[in-house]
């Protein structure tokens, strides 16, 4: 098992290095590392079975990351994209895929509701990696896209429990959804208790203890056991994290938990898509190549135009096409659900491999789509007069960035705020950060380090940064990190001898570095600050 594991990372570091070259998202780097790996090796089942149950948990860190940009406050705010148009697109999508396959295929009614459930969900691990990696969740057609897959997501419980009850004929279905919404009640109310009461807590004591390590144990102690309550209480892995991710969503902790554990689920979301790659039987592909694909553009355009008819008389026709184009593919819950269906002989196991594969390509062909989003809703719809605003999902644009919020970060700040200009401050320490709030300052806590905090920010918008950090490995860290993510970012930096100005002036050439004396310090910041802007 260590040797394949090995020799898979290997093949899929060769296959990215490749595909970068030629512009191709690592998501089909890694699904071909799955046909290449199942192929050469000719692995059983068993090992791919192993492979699924760690690739199982990269869905589980894409859904805790969902969870905190759906904090309840958001939800409640946002039902609008996920109950109203995510209701709408999965139920009409289920009703006419049904109806479809019902009376022009004749597919029995028990196995046809099954299908057109699992049809009718797109791939959230595909569309949410690819529109955090392009800033676009943001955009209105990533957030109402968004809202739909929180909605699809939900749905998965419900469509597991069809399986179980039309498999068995022994079954209560009252019974078994009387006990589902018990166990349902129970998972909520438990996570809810703990957030509320014990969570808080919790975390300002974690974060207390300065240890990097101890917070990163913590949060993947939150995740992995919220995800087992809900798997003990016989539902999906991901409906705890998700749960657990929207009760962290509510505390000052969200961005620098999210950044810590970006690259935790960046690496289980390889393992999963390689599984994938690991499901394509390449005989079967080639042998239903025309149907395969026949089902994919007849299946994506009914998909496409349910969602275009949806969201086009409130968001208008580009906004509309642009979210039903970012939707058009079949979900990786697909996949689960099909490989059940057969194994309980619900749907036919030749019929079921052809929906695995059209849901396989379709999740293939995604990353072109998205990539070239633009120029196909410009094909369909004319070209815009309008071009797309860059701002992040954070909103800002031309404001200025405090790094550190310590007594010269706090004393910058009213000084900008006299000015009549925005800004945006990151700060570790969590009790600096809940006293600013409560005077109504604009900071949220991170470490100022992490790159991902920057973005979270939108540095490379920002007319000025400030970097106003006392420990000096932090700062360097921090410019280090502003180097890489903002490289033209207008950078003023405070240090406190002329040693440390010139050793930083030799590595940061581009930045301007003011030596701090006292209040004389904060004078030259904001002479250096009215000229840059």
């Amino acid at each position: 098992m260590l040797e394949i594991i090995v020799l898979t990372m290997l093949v899929a570091t060769i296959v990215n290095l490749i595909l970068s070259k030629l512009h191709t998202p690592s998501i089909i780097g890694y699904i071909a590392t799955g046909i290449i790996i199942a192929y050469s090796l000719q692995l059983p089942l068993s090992h791919s079975k192993e492979l699924s149950i760690i690739a199982e948990f990269g869905i589980v860190f894409l859904m805790f990351t969902i969870g905190l940009e759906f904090s309840m406050r958001h939800l409640v705010r946002r039902h609008e994209e996920v109950f109203l148009y995510g209701g709408l697109q999965f139920g009409l999508s289920m009703l006419l895929f049904f109806l479809i396959g019902n009376t022009l295929f004749g597919i029995d009614v028990k196995p046809m509701i099954v299908i057109a459930a699992a049809l009718s969900l797109s791939s959230t691990a595909i569309v949410l990696k690819i529109l955090n990696s392009n800033r676009n969740i943001g955009y209105e057609y990533g957030r109402r896209a968004l809202g739909i897959l929180v909605f699809q997501d939900l749905m998965v419980v419900p469509i597991l429990l069809m399986i179980t009850v039309y498999s068995s004929d022994n079954l209560s279905l009252g019974a078994l959804l009387l006990q589902t919404t018990i166990d349902g009640l129970i998972l909520i109310v438990v996570l809810w208790i703990f957030g509320k009461y014990i969570l808080e807590y919790f975390l300002r004591s974690v974060v207390k203890s300065n240890s990097d390590e101890i917070f990163i144990g913590s949060i993947l102690f939150l995740v992995m056991g919220s995800s087992m309550l809900a798997h003990n209480l016989g539902f999906p892995y991901s409906l705890g994290a998700f749960i657990a991710g929207m009760i962290i969503a509510e505390t000052e902790y969200k961005h620098q938990v999210e950044a810590d554990l970006i690259p935790f689920r960046d690496l289980l979301l390889g393992i999963f898509f390689i599984t994938i790659g690991m499901q394509i039987d390449l005989a079967l592909v080639w042998q239903y190549i025309w149907v395969i694909l026949g089902l994919l553009i007849f299946l994506a355009l009914i998909k496409i135009a349910i969602i275009y008819m949806i969201l086009r008389w409130r968001a208008g026709d580009r906004i509309a096409i642009k979210a039903a184009l970012t939707l058009f593919q079949f979900g990786e819950f697909g996949l689960v659900i099909f490989e059940l269906a057969s194994s309980s002989k619900l749907v036919d196991p030749i019929f079921s491999h052809i929906l695995i594969s059209t849901i396989i390509i379709s999740m293939i062909a995604t990353p072109f789509v998205l990539k070239n989003l633009e120029k196909i809703a410009d094909k369909i719809l004319g070209e815009s007069q309008i071009k797309p605003n860059n701002s992040s999902v954070a909103g800002y644009s031309e404001h200025i960035v405090i790094l550190g919020f310590g007594r010269l970060g706090r004393n910058i700040s009213e000084k900008i705020e006299k000015m009549g200009l925005e800004y945006i401050a990151i700060e570790s320490n969590i009790t600096n950060v809940k006293e600013a709030q409560q005077e109504g300052k604009n900071v949220i806590f991170g470490n100022a380090t992490k790159k991902s905090i920057l973005e979270s920010v939108n540095i490379k918008e920002a007319a000025m940064v400030i970097v106003a950090l006392d420990n000096m490995e932090k700062l360097h860290l921090a410019c280090d990190a502003l180097q890489k993510t903002a490289p033209n970012a207008n950078v003023v930096i405070k240090v406190d001898r002329f040693a440390e100005k010139e050793r930083l002036e030799k590595l940061f050439p581009q930045y301007e570095i003011i030596v701090s004396m006292g209040q004389t310090a904060r004078g030259m910041v904001e002479a250096a600050l009215a000229c840059k802007i």
